[in-house]
C-alpha cells in the first residue's frame, strides 16, 4: 500500500466554529452539500469534488467546501457513506472500523470500493451535467483520498489529498494528472516510509506532484485540527492554501 488502512485517529479531532453557507441537496439517491462561488469570482467551467473523511458531510467539511467556493470553485461534497458516516469522537467499546468499512453499521451498507465507486461517479456526473464543469479537480481527506486516486479514470483531472489512507500502490501509479499531498509528521496511516514510497511512485508516473510535510501535527489535521493551537491552525490553513494554489495552477 501507498498508505495504510484507516484507524482510530481517523475519527478524532475538533469541530470548527462557523455557519455553513451552502445547501444540502440530493445527487441521485445520495445526500450532498453544494457550495457555489460568488458570480464575480467564479472560475468558468471549474469545479471540485470533495470526498470526505469518515465523518462525512458535517460542520468542518461544509465550511471547507464553502472556502473552496469562495476561491471560485463550485464544490460538491457527496455522501460516500450512503447515510452511514461515523460521528466525531471516540468509538464505543468493541467498535471495529474495518468491520464498518466491510459491512456498514447495520451489516447491510458496506463502504468498500464496490459500494463507493458508483457514488463518486454520480458526483462527477452531477458536476458535469448540472454545473457544466469541464475542468474537474478533486480533494480527498483520509478515506476520501483513495477515491481521488481511483477516479482519474472517471474524469478527475487534478487531485489533492491530505493524510491519505487505504491507497494501493497500483492505484497511485495509475494516476494521469497532477497530484498533491499534505502530510502530517505524526501519522501511523501515512508514515515516512509510505510518503517516500509515494514519492517514488509519483516520480515514475511522470505527473506533476507535490508533497508537503507539516511538523507538530497528526493524522486528520487538515480537517479536524485544533484552531486554538498555533501550530495546528497554521498547518491546517497552509494545507488548504496548498490545495487552492494547486488547483489555481494546474486546473485553470
Amino acid at each position: 500500500m501507498a498508505s495504510n488502512p484507516p484507524g482510530r485517529c481517523c475519527t478524532l479531532g475538533i469541530k470548527h466554529e462557523g455557519t455553513p453557507s451552502g445547501e444540502l441537496i440530493k445527487v441521485g439517491a445520495y445526500d450532498a452539500y453544494l457550495a457555489k462561488p460568488p458570480a464575480d469570482k467564479a472560475h468558468t467551467g471549474a469545479g471540485i469534488l470533495f470526498l470526505p473523511d469518515v465523518i462525512g458531510i458535517w460542520q468542518n467539511s461544509k465550511l471547507m467546501a464553502d472556502q473552496f467556493a469562495a476561491n471560485g470553485y463550485v464544490t460538491l461534497i457527496i455522501d460516500t457513506f450512503n447515510g452511514d458516516p461515523l460521528p466525531l469522537g471516540p468509538r464505543p467499546a468493541g467498535f471495529n472500523i474495518h468491520e464498518w468499512i466491510a459491512k456498514g453499521s447495520d451489516g447491510k451498507n458496506p463502504h468498500t470500493t464496490e459500494a463507493v465507486d458508483p457514488i463518486v461517479v454520480e458526483g462527477i456526473k452531477y458536476l458535469r451535467e448540472v454545473h457544466g464543469v469541464t475542468k474537474l479537480g478533486a480533494v480527498g481527506y483520509c478515506f476520501g483520498a483513495k477515491y481521488v486516486v481511483r477516479h482519474y479514470k472517471s474524469g478527475i483531472q487534478v487531485g489533492y489529498v491530505a493524510h491519505p489512507s487505504f491507497v494501493e500502490e497500483d492505484e497511485l501509479a495509475a494516476i494521469t494528472g497532477p497530484f498533491a499531498i499534505s502530510a502530517a509528521e505524526t501519522d501511523t496511516i501515512f508514515p515516512a516510509e509510505k510518503r517516500h514510497k509515494s514519492e517514488e511512485i509519483l516520480k515514475a508516473a511522470g505527473v506533476p506532484y507535490q508533497i508537503n510535510l507539516f511538523s507538530g501535527v497528526e493524522h486528520g489535521f487538515a480537517v479536524r485540527g485544533d484552531p486554538n493551537v498555533k501550530i495546528s491552525r497554521f498547518a491546517r490553513e497552509q494545507a488548504f492554501l496548498q490545495a487552492v494554489t494547486w488547483f489555481d495552477n494546474w486546473l485553470l
